[in-house]
């Protein structure tokens, strides 16, 4: 008669191969299907096909050839054989110089990212009582985001008996509105959320406007500097000498 404990065992070791067996099979699986681990896609010596639909280096249709064919001509234009399409029947190589459409597909990735526009909400918070000179610097901080497509969210922050007058904190926002009005609109009206209310300005510029006109705006001061430091100082202009003019000889007068 068995052990319950040599059961438990036997059974934690079928449960550890059925698992094993499950996960061997969905790999095979995904292999079939043309799918690979690597997100690189395979090249030269890695395609394990024996046909491919081969693709000339200019874009022009070679047609299906096999592997060893395609291979040869990599050689012959010094290119490299890369597989753009894994999971077609026969799979679609094409002959290009890998490298450079690694770099290219870099810098691309890279150039899109730079001109990618985020949207930003910024925070701007203020008392219903703000000093007039804190009001300025609080509009000053609000027109910058504006100006750089940013959204901004407006907090009035109310305490004690300043809960009781939530006039004073809508009149204040109404006001900030209009000032900035030329730059931003209010997207979200005021609305009181516990002991703060809050009202969200939207910009008239897109980000990826405001970012251009930033980045014409830097190259035309780093012209401006480079104009400036190329230009000649009033010193290094100085008056040419004039030129000697000889004095006629005097002739000797007559006796």
């Amino acid at each position: 008669m068995s052990r319950p404990g040599h059961f438990c065992a036997s059974a934690r070791l079928v449960l550890t191969f059925i698992r094993r067996y499950a996960a061997v099979r969905q790999a095979v699986a995904w292999c079939y299907r043309g799918g690979s681990i690597s997100a690189e896609p395979r090249i030269n010596d890695r395609i394990r096909v024996p046909e491919v639909r081969l693709v000339g280096p200019s874009g022009e249709q070679v047609g299906i050839v096999p592997l060893a064919k395609a291979l040869e001509l990599a050689q012959e234009y010094d290119l490299d054989l890369v597989e753009v399409a894994a999971t077609a029947r026969p799979p679609v190589c094409k002959l290009m110089d890998y490298g450079k459409f690694k770099y290219e597909s870099a810098m691309k990735a890279r150039e899109a990212r730079k001109n990618q526009a985020h949207t930003v909400i910024k925070e701007m918070k203020l008392r219903p009582k703000i000093d007039p000179h804190d009001y300025d610097t609080k509009k000053g901080h609000v027109v910058r985001f504006l100006k750089q497509g940013d959204k901004v969210k407006i907090t009035i922050m109310f305490r004690g008996r300043e809960q009781s007058r939530p006039e004073l904190g809508f009149r204040l926002l109404q006001r900030l509105a209009s000032d900035v009005e030329d730059l931003g609109f209010i997207e979200s009206n005021p609305k009181q959320d516990g002991r703060n209310m809050i009202m969200v300005l939207g910009p008239h510029k897109k980000k990826t406007e405001a970012m251009a006109e930033a980045r014409e705006a830097q190259a035309a001061r780093k012209a401006e500097r480079q104009g400036t430091t190329d230009a000649p100082s009033e010193g290094d202009t100085a008056e040419a000498p004039a030129e000697a003019v000889e004095a006629p000889a005097e002739t000797p007068s007559e006796a």
